[in-house]
C-alpha cells in the first residue's frame, strides 16, 4: 500500500496563539512577544478566523509616527495610514486571513506562502474554525525524517512496484537525505520514472540515479 503525503495537519502547530477583535495594541505586541510569534490569528465568535496581525501591521504605527505625509501619499495609502491609526486588531488585522485546510498538500500550503507573501498560515476547518497554524519552519519537519525511514519508503513505493521482477537487484541508500539508486533492471524507459518518484518522497532532498539495464551491461 503506498504510503500517504504529508498534509498540513500532519506539520501544523496545534497549539495557536491568538487574540479577539477588540484586543489592544499593546496586548498583540506583548503576545507576540510573549510566545515568539511574527503575526498571530484574530478569531471571532466559535473561534471562527476572521484576519491576521502581524508584524507589518503593527510598525506602521511606528513608520508614521513622526513622518507626515503629503496629500498624493495619503491618498496611495489610505490602508496602512488607517492602521498606523488604529488601537485594535479589528482595525490592525489584514482581513480576510490567508488560511489552508488541514488535508492540504505541504506543496500547496508552500505555494499559498509564497504567492501572498507570508510566513504562516491559519489552519482552519469547513466552518472557518481554528485547528492549528503552519509555519514555514513546519514544512520544513519533513526534511528531519530518518534515513532508515526514507530509504524503506522508497523501496516500498517506487522500487517494488516498478520493478517486480528485478526489484532484488536495486539497490537504495539514502545518506543526510540524498537517495541513491544504483542496480540492474530490465526496462529502461522506467529508470527516469524511479528517480522521479524518488524525489516526489517527502523529505527527500535529491535524487542520485544509478540504476543500468541489460543492454548498458
Amino acid at each position: 500500500m503506498t504510503t500517504q503525503p504529508f498534509t498540513v495537519a500532519d506539520v501544523m502547530t496545534k497549539k495557536v496563539v491568538a487574540v479577539r477583535p477588540g484586543a489592544e495594541f499593546k496586548e498583540i505586541v506583548a503576545a507576540m512577544e510573549r510566545w515568539k510569534v511574527t503575526a498571530v490569528p484574530v478569531v471571532g465568535g466559535e473561534g471562527r478566523v476572521v484576519g491576521v496581525v502581524s508584524e507589518a501591521d503593527l510598525l506602521l504605527k511606528e513608520e508614521f509616527h513622526d513622518h507626515r505625509l503629503g496629500l498624493v501619499e495619503q491618498k496611495r495609502r489610505l490602508g496602512a495610514t488607517a492602521k498606523a491609526g488604529s488601537r485594535r486588531a479589528a482595525d490592525l488585522m489584514s482581513s480576510p486571513a490567508i488560511t489552508v485546510a488541514p488535508g492540504a498538500s505541504l506543496p500547496q500550503a508552500a505555494r499559498l506562502m509564497a504567492s501572498h507573501g507570508v510566513k504562516r498560515l491559519p489552519v482552519i476547518d469547513a466552518r472557518g474554525t481554528i485547528q492549528g497554524i503552519v509555519s514555514r519552519s513546519d514544512l520544513l519537519k519533513v526534511f528531519l525524517r530518518r534515513d532508515e525511514d526514507l530509504a524503506a519508503e522508497v523501496r516500498h513505493d517506487v522500487v517494488e512496484p516498478l520493478f517486480p521482477v528485478s526489484r532484488r537487484g536495486v539497490d537504495v541508500q539514502v545518506e543526510d537525505g540524498v537517495v541513491t539508486l544504483s542496480g540492474r533492471v530490465r526496462d529502461s524507459s522506467l529508470v527516469p520514472v524511479a528517480a522521479r518518484l524518488a524525489r516526489a518522497v517527502e523529505g527527500v532532498v535529491d535524487v542520485r540515479c544509478g540504476l543500468t539495464t541489460d543492454a548498458e551491461v
